[in-house]
């Protein structure tokens, strides 16, 4: 037992402090969902008891309970907040729900750093309390103050109060209670009408109340008031003084807070606190209205008073005459007033007189000036002067023109043959409008204005030679000078650009001696401007081989060692700034073998031939030879008794041919001779005479389709006889044999060649006819 508890004791402990014990602990658990709800209902009425229940659904392993942190967001902003152990729903209680209480709300967990959010639900409530307003006085006098308060019963949230007099809005207070107190001034006598409302926004909507009840305000009118004085006030002239005086009437008791304002237009005179006064001189601007303007408080009070002002004499106007003048040219300038009051004014009392001074006054004519052009632009202004009064003219801003300059003549781009082209007449100075000539060997051609700054004077023309560009002048005038005295330009200078033609393709060395190995020169020439781009193509190839740009009108394309691969058509392109292609005949190289291979293959032609020759010669002395060959000759007894009788045998292989080419038969000739004792005799007597005797052996050769005989004489020589044979091939064959007589050797033209030595002991030499020489 004591064991037992040992042992049960010892797994607490370690399970106490086992290192992984605080980690499954936090991490026991999981949120698996969490949701919001509103009750009774999303949509209510104000007053309505709202409660916001937030439940979660978490699961845990154990008992052990968790912290469990809520929040409650209302348009994102958190509203409300709390910690909880036990798994109940939070609840959020709005009692007597009002409009500002509307809007989204969602909840919130958090468990050990791990949290979920629930989805969002709208609160809508409706209804607005009746706006009360009041304030402290039924009777106010002008600019007295008045303390007004309108108030939102029972509203929370920040609600926007407005002030009404006779439907007019005249304030607005923004406040986050549900009362508004402001301070109200009224400058206009009678009875008014005042009111206020509310406004409670709630993104993204606003609620509005209904007006509050309309209670009457009587303003008193003050008895003080604004005096404005002017004398005279008729029959004012420019120069006549004014008096002008800004007092208050009715002032009961000295008010410390009253002020006065004199002012004429945007331009103010004078100022005081019970008494203004001011003197000037009259002039016609003085037409417009004058006010006097008092200031008490929130009250004020304005007198006004238009004084008419006769002009005196006009404003004046300054001339010029002529309208353009050059620099230092003479001008006149007149100054000159309209209009002017002679009821009060006589004519020579009025003067003129010129800004700048300087210039010169022509006598006995008033306002007359007699002025000579400066160099640069500059204004004059005219002043005209009576009885203390000055008016100025608008300033007369005189440009003085400039003479123009000698024109430049050029060419806009590039002056083609044969093309048309731009000239551009051009003046670096001279006032505008400035009209251009232009001449071909003073002869007029045609004409330009350049009025504007912007613009040019273009010509176009075309010349059919080169030397024809310099017969080009032209000329410029802005001023009514005489043509003699106008400056004519420069002859015209510029490079005529010639178009290309006559585009020709040289191949050195010339085509037919074009051979492998060689350096060839594909020159290409034309005739034009340059600089010239050449272009070589070869046919079937898009892009050019070889592309250059020279100052001259010819060049050369190289191929340092011709090729097979190099034959083909060959053309060449060429351009200048005249921008026309010209293309040159096409040229076809064909290029031949090189000499030592001419020398190597007639060489070879040669030993071939020789070649041949000699087997010819081998192959005709072989058949000949074959023809001829020798025979084998073979003697024996034949028979044994008899020693005087020999038996010759003569056994060769003779080639005959047939008449069908190519077709050779092989005939073997046996010849079988029996000497008889005679011929021995006969045979001594012939080697003793050195002279030898010749035998004929007859061969019988089947023709092609028959059994004809072919005959062949072959010559035998032995001893002093002659002996033919015939031999006759039948038709299977084999050659039939006819004995004629007996030999005892063959010589086949004196040459053994292919003799074969047969034995021959089939036939007997018997009874052979003795061949007749």
């Amino acid at each position: 037992m004591d064991y037992f508890l040992l042992l049960l004791t010892s797994l607490l402990i370690c399970n106490y402090f086992h290192p992984w014990r605080g980690a499954d602990a936090q991490s026991s658990f999981t949120i698996r969902d969490i949701s919001i709800s509103l009750e009774p209902s999303s949509d209510v009425a104000r007053g309505t008891n709202v409660t916001v229940r937030c439940q979660a659904l978490v699961s845990i392993s154990g008992t052990e309970p968790l912290s469990r942190e809520y929040k409650i967001y209302k348009d994102g902003i958190t509203v409300y907040t709390k910690n909880m152990g036990s798994s109940d729903d939070l609840l959020y209680r709005l009692p007597d729900a009002r409009v500002s209480n509307t809007g989204k709300y969602k909840c919130q967990i958090n468990i050990d750093g791990r949290g979920m959010t629930s989805e969002s639900k709208k609160l809508k409530v409706t209804g607005l309390s009746a706006p009360q307003f009041h304030f402290n006085k039924g009777v106010v006098s002008e600019g007295e103050e008045l303390t007004a308060k309108c108030t939102a019963p029972g509203e929370t949230g920040s609600i926007i109060f407005y002030f009404y007099d006779n439907s007019k809005e005249i304030r607005e207070e923004r406040v986050n209670s549900d009362m508004s107190e402001v301070k109200l001034h009224f400058n206009s006598v009678g009875i008014h009408k005042l009111y206020c409302s509310y406004t409670i926004p709630v993104t993204p909507d606003s609620f509005q109340s209904d007006k509050s009840q309309a209670l009457t305000l009587t303003v008193k009118e003050l008895l003080i008031t604004p005096v404005l004085e002017i004398i005279p006030n008729n029959n004012i002239y420019e120069g006549d003084r004014l008096d002008i005086s800004c007092t208050i009437r009715n002032l009961v008791y000295n008010s410390g807070n009253a002020h006065l304002y004199l002012s004429r237009g945007t331009q103010l005179l004078s100022r005081g606190d019970t008494n203004v006064n001011h003197s000037m001189i009259a002039l016609a601007k003085d037409s417009e209205e004058f006010e006097c303007r008092l200031e008490m408080g929130k009250v004020v009070k304005v007198d006004t008073k238009k004084v008419p002002v006769v002009e005196l004499f006009s404003v004046p106007t300054l001339t010029m005459s002529p309208k353009e003048v050059f620099h230092r040219e003479n001008m006149t300038l007149t100054c000159k007033s309209s209009s002017y009051a002679s009821e009060r004014l006589h004519r020579d009392q009025l003067t003129y007189s010129l800004d700048p001074p300087g210039s010169l006054l022509i006598p006995k004519i008033t306002g007359v000036f007699f002025v000579k052009a400066l160099l640069y632009e500059f204004n004059y202004t005219c002043i005209a002067q009576a009885k203390g009064i000055h008016k100025y003219s608008k300033p007369l801003t005189v440009r003085p023109k400039v003479t123009v300059s000698t024109p430049r003549i050029s060419v806009v781009g590039r002056a083609v043959l044969g093309r048309p082209f731009k000239v551009l007449c051009q003046s670096d100075i001279g006032s505008l409008p400035i009209n251009y000539t232009l001449f071909k060997e003073y002869d007029e051609l045609s004409k330009a204005s350049v009025k504007h700054r912007l613009e040019q004077a273009l010509f176009t023309v075309t010349i059919d030679r080169p030397e024809d560009i310099n017969k080009f002048m032209c000329e410029a005038k802005n001023s009514p000078l005489s043509s003699s005295e106008t400056p004519l330009s420069k002859r015209l200078d510029a490079t005529v650009v010639v178009p290309l033609s006559h585009p020709t393709l040289t191949v050195i060395p010339v085509l037919p001696e074009i051979a492998e190995g060689d350096h060839v020169f594909m020159i290409c020439s034309v005739k034009g401007t340059p600089p010239v781009t050449f272009k070589w193509y070869y046919d079937g190839k898009d892009k050019p081989i070889f592309t250059t740009t020279l100052e001259k009108n010819n060049t050369d394309y190289q191929i340092p060692a011709l090729s097979k691969e190099h034959s083909g058509t060959y053309y060449c392109e060429a351009s200048n700034p005249a921008n026309n292609v010209v293309r040159s005949a096409p040229i076809i190289i064909e290029v031949r073998l090189a000499s030592w291979k001419k020398a190597l293959i007639i060489g070879f032609c040669l030993l071939v031939v020789s070649v041949l020759v000699v087997v010819c010669v081998l192959c005709f002395r072989a058949k000949r030879g074959k023809r001829e060959a020798a025979a084998e000759l073979s003697v024996k007894p034949s028979s044994p008794k008899s020693d005087d009788s020999l038996t010759v045998s003569l056994t060769r292989d003779i080639e005959v041919y047939n008449e069908a080419p190519g077709k050779v038969e092989r005939v073997d000739i046996s010849v079988w001779s029996e000497r008889p004792p005679q011929a021995a005799h006969e045979e001594e007597s012939s080697m003793v005479s050195n002279e030898p005797d010749v035998e004929y052996t007859e061969v019988v050769h089947p023709q092609q389709g028959d059994n004809a005989r072919a005959v062949a004489a072959v010559p035998l020589r032995k001893g002093t006889e002659t002996v033919y044979s015939e031999l006759q091939k039948s038709a299977l064959g084999a050659a039939d044999h006819h004995d004629y007589g007996c030999v005892e050797y063959a010589d086949l033209n004196g040459e053994h060649a292919n003799i074969n030595h047969r034995q021959s002991g089939i036939n007997n030499c018997q009874d052979l006819p003795v061949p007749v020489d």
